[in-house]
């Protein structure tokens, strides 16, 4: 039967009508398949680029290697970090005392670690430490850490100011370090001022590596000291550089993909960041695949009030880049 035949047949009275309506519906048809073949290209095309960017190997580093050994004093002091290497972000410290000559561990007390950085205008900041460091009797060791805020450069230079004491003699050695990029953008690090006005720091210390599904997600989180009197004695007052963890905190958390093709949308079974014995925050985040993330962040204090973040809205938003919160920090792998 021809088309002419069936619409003879079946609409006979309206068989100019009927033509006219078909054609009209086949047009809207092509029109559609056209725009979803633009569109499926579109977005090809955009994971393809989306899935070069994120073409990269993290690499993750267990080793603690020596950074600096510094002789003074007839003592030996070793500095060593992750990779033997400091990173901007957090660095977990391990330093060691041994006499020079012997090799013998010193019976050395009160030992302090203090960075500080000088840039092109002469001024100088330090960044969150631990200033007295921890000795550990089972792996003979001094442990603290540094949060360092910025990679060395032209206009930026660190150095590391330590003490400590040996038969009641007090000991102190100062020594230039290069800080380097942190090419991990899982440990990625943010600065900014709360609303009580103080200066804090959030630090990403873990997962280096997150696989898909549920990650701990550990986060150091400081405050720096504003100084209440003026420098006195030998540079440096340690007093005009320091900082704390802060303590009995919630971090709230709401992963999202930003990429326009992905709506921003976030995933089930996180949990925000509390703080446990090792003073870090530990939390859970659930990464439903690997690219881009935004970790987005409320801070609240002890008594639940708001120091920095914006809720997120929950719509979802294909074709245009994800709303973040005002604290964030973005992560990659």
């Amino acid at each position: 039967m021809k088309l002419s035949d069936f619409h003879s047949t079946t609409w006979p009275e309206n068989r100019d009508g009927f033509t006219t309506h078909l054609l009209i519906t086949m047009k809207k048809i092509i029109l559609f398949l056209t725009v979803l073949c633009f569109v499926v290209v579109s977005c090809t095309k955009e994971k393809t680029d989306y899935e070069a960017e994120i073409d990269t190997e993290v690499t993750e580093h267990h080793e603690f290697k020596e950074v600096y050994a510094i002789n003074s004093d007839g003592y030996k002091i070793s500095i060593e970090a992750l990779n033997g290497t400091f990173y901007k972000g957090y660095n977990e410290i391990r330093l060691k005392i041994t006499g020079s000559q012997t090799g013998a561990e010193a019976d050395a007390t009160a030992v302090t670690f203090l960075p500080i950085m000088s840039n092109a205008n002469g001024d100088r900041t330090s960044c969150p430490h631990r200033y007295d460091l921890v000795y550990r009797q089972d792996e003979s060791y001094f442990s603290g850490y540094s949060v360092f805020t910025d990679e060395s450069g032209a206009e930026r230079t660190w150095e590391l100011y330590i003490s400590f004491t040996i038969a009641g003699q007090t000991h102190t050695v100062k020594q230039n370090i290069s800080v380097s990029e942190q090419t991990n953008q899982n440990l990625n690090m943010t600065t900014f001022t709360g609303k009580d006005e103080q200066q804090y720091f959030i630090a990403l210390v873990s997962p280096q590596k997150p696989k898909v599904g549920e990650n701990e997600l550990v986060a150091g989180i400081y405050r720096y000291n504003r100084p209440t009197n003026p420098p006195s004695g030998d540079f440096p007052d340690a007093s005009q550089f320091s900082y704390t963890e802060v303590s009995g905190f919630t971090l709230q958390l709401d992963p999202r993909m930003p990429e326009p093709s992905m709506g921003n949308h976030s995933s089930p079974n996180n949990k925000d960041l509390t703080q446990q014995n090792d003073g870090l925050y530990h939390g859970v985040v659930n990464y439903t695949m690997t690219g881009n993330w935004t970790l987005n962040f409320i801070l609240l204090n002890q008594q639940g009030q708001i120091l920095k973040g914006t809720v997120v809205s929950t719509d979802f938003t294909p074709g245009v880049v994800g709303v973040k919160s005002e604290l964030h920090i973005d992560i990659l792998f």
